[in-house]
């Protein structure tokens, strides 16, 4: 894998202060513009064409547009993000957080945080925010649009989330109760497919192999989804990938191709790999994809502590389709400027 270029990212100096810039979790395009989440707040993105890269910011908050089940300003780590129809589709990773041990804490202190774990409501829903063209003709995130589309929300204040709907499930079910990082259930990655909203697990990974949810995202009143049937009596589908251990860090719809962007599930730092799951978008019935169903289309590069790739787009052109990649915990030479941050541009084979 060659990188082809770098393209900077440029925030306004609110974002830099939340580190935004430094936390990317998800990214989309949409025609000119960039939509970009980071996991440290409750907010999307908006980056337009600015010389060689993107800038321009603009910040949407979850609250301005659905109602949350947390406050507010409660992070919602926002880990995937989807464009289709008139829509922008987002996810929150729906995970437990075991305290972080720093390395000023001393031996007593550490112990004491790894045993603190804290559920966080608003990591726990699924937005389906409403896009209208604004100013210039840039696509702008609303409540309610002039046609009357609506944003919406899937586990908002009393009802049930994606959790709770495993909780008695065969496989995932024993993983509810396990924080991120410890292979608990973690999602990481959201592709949309006519219907369909595809569900990228980094954790749990079940013996070496991968887990995507399939649902039916289905109106239930005003502001509000719930789950509709996918399978039979069941609210999802699950599909098993073999990406060789690695865990689900997103997913990219290409023809009826998913991509996906695949590393550890743990606290690590690579390999990272991006693979082909041939006709996923097709599929009508649970799958075990592997051997020719899953192929691998890049190797990313990764650092020591830095450089975690968490987001891949497709950016619009002629000729062999490229990707925007992302990262987490960008490395010195990512940060030329204190508001800038690069993102790689890299050919599919």
């Amino acid at each position: 894998m060659q990188i082809e270029r770098r393209v900077p990212l440029r925030f306004h100096p609110d974002a830099v202060a939340a580190q935004t810039h430094v936390n990317l979790s998800a990214v989309r395009s949409d025609g000119r513009c960039l939509w970009l989440a980071g996991d440290e707040t409750a907010t999307v993105e908006r980056l337009s064409p600015v010389g060689s890269g993107y800038g321009d910011q603009r910040e949407f908050r979850l609250a301005d547009l659905v109602e949350l089940p947390g406050p507010p300003d409660e992070e919602a780590d926002i880990e995937g993000l989807a464009r289709v129809g008139g829509y922008l589709w987002a996810t929150g990773s729906h995970s437990l957080v075991r305290k972080r041990v720093k390395d000023a804490h001393d031996d007593a202190k550490a112990i004491r945080r790894l045993g603190k774990v804290r559920f966080e409501r608003n990591r726990f829903v699924i937005a389906r925010l409403a896009v209208q063209d604004g100013a210039g003709g840039l696509p702008e995130l609303v409540r309610r649009t002039e046609d009357g589309r609506t944003s919406a929300l899937l586990g908002g204040p009393g009802e049930r989330h994606l959790a709770e709907e495993l909780a008695d499930d065969e496989h995932l079910a024993p993983f509810l109760a396990i924080p991120a990082k410890d292979n608990g259930l973690d999602v990481e990655g959201l592709a949309v497919h006519g219907e369909s909203l595809y569900i990228g697990l980094r954790g749990p990974v079940l013996r070496g192999f991968a887990v995507v949810l399939e649902l039916d995202p289905v109106e239930d009143g005003p502001g509000r989804l719930r789950l509709g049937r996918v399978d039979g009596a069941n609210r999802y589908r699950k599909h098993f990938l073999d990406l060789g251990g690695l865990g689900v860090r997103d997913l990219c719809p290409h023809g009826s191709d998913l991509l996906v962007l695949a590393g550890p599930s743990m606290d690590l730092d690579g390999p990272v790999r991006v693979y082909r799951w041939h006709d996923a978008a097709v599929a009508d019935a649970p799958e075990v994809a592997r051997g020719d169903e899953l192929t691998v289309e890049l190797e990313l590069p990764y650092g020591d502590g830095d450089d975690h790739a968490e987001g891949i787009a497709l950016l619009p052109g002629d000729g062999d389709p490229r990707l925007l990649v992302v990262y987490d915990s960008p490395a010195g030479d990512r940060l030329p400027e204190p508001e800038v941050v690069l993102a790689d541009v890299v050919r599919l084979g």
